[in-house]
């Protein structure tokens, strides 16, 4: 993993972390997953940021980082751009990544869940965790009160072919 000097200098990650946890908190008040996203330019301009909207909008493709990046609207190139999640990126959400070339991804944790971080790592992503606290207290608390609709959102199901 990369460490924040691989970022563009002067960039306060807990400034830009700050945009992606407020995503996070309005999808839990809405009743969402609690996960937030924010794109970024390089100099810390906020291009777009976005949540979890997969409860809100009965959407599976409505996850945080593309959220975020649909409200970025189009880009000539992303390579220097930033994203930053409260989470880390699923398979779904590191392929975007992937596709279209963004330079560096901030993840506020990756203890609950684990992506494709290391993917994105290997294929020169600059790859940042904060280890946030926040956003560990935030994904702990709603997977304990949420385990059903957390295994829907990642994808894993129960041995009678049901969402557990």
């Amino acid at each position: 993993m990369s460490s924040p000097a691989d970022l563009p200098s002067g960039l306060d990650l807990s400034h830009l972390m700050d945009t992606a946890y407020r995503q996070a908190r309005s999808g839990l008040e809405e009743g969402g997953i609690p996960i937030g996203a924010a794109l970024f330019a390089a100099d810390g301009t906020l291009l777009g940021e976005g949540r979890n909207r997969r409860v809100q909008q009965d959407d599976p493709s409505a996850h945080a980082e593309t959220d975020a990046f649909r409200a970025a609207g189009r880009q000539r190139d992303y390579s220097s751009t930033i994203m930053v999640t409260t989470l880390a990126p699923c398979w779904y959400c590191s392929g975007l990544i992937r596709q279209f070339g963004i330079g560096s991804v901030v993840i506020g944790e990756n203890r609950s869940f684990q992506g494709g971080e290391d993917w994105l790592a290997d294929l020169g992503v600059s790859v940042t965790i904060l280890d946030d606290e926040r956003c560990t207290a935030m994904m702990s608390k709603f997977i304990a009160a949420n385990p059903g609709l957390w295994n829907e959102d990642i994808g894993v199901v129960d041995d009678e072919g049901d969402r557990a």
